[in-house]
């Protein structure tokens, strides 16, 4: 009987290597093969394991010079939960003056991680 095995692509540096990811029949990791650096043996037990992203996108600005501003998650959200923290970005409405920092949504959609401006619009 063969172990599951997991394809991937470590997007971790640029280097973009092929790795494969054994698992046990429960799901835990056994062995990633095929990463050049340690990372990416720690990108493909995340992955398979609890996937996350950065996510990244604008929220809309009153009273700025220009419609929107610039804004990205301080830490990973799960990849689970990437449809609601956009769904709260959408409805989002934020009053000028803004600062790189800021933060624009404390624990954004529950994730307990804050959604912060990256530009500035004073």
């Amino acid at each position: 009987m063969s172990l599951p095995i997991v394809e991937l692509t470590c997007i971790s540096c640029p280097l973009g290597c092929p790795l494969k990811v054994e698992t046990d029949n429960e799901g835990k990791v056994l062995s990633v093969t095929g990463n050049t650096c340690r990372r990416g043996e720690d990108y493909g037990r995340k992955e398979v394991t609890a996937p996350t992203r950065t996510v990244t996108s604008t929220v809309r600005l009153k009273g700025g010079s220009a419609p929107v501003v610039s804004v990205r998650t301080k830490g990973d959200v799960p990849k689970s939960r990437i449809f609601a923290v956009m769904e709260e970005i959408r409805g989002a409405v934020i009053t000028a003056p803004v600062h790189i920092g800021d933060v624009v949504i404390p624990d954004i959609a529950g994730t307990g991680v804050d959604l912060i401006a990256t530009r500035e619009d004073v």
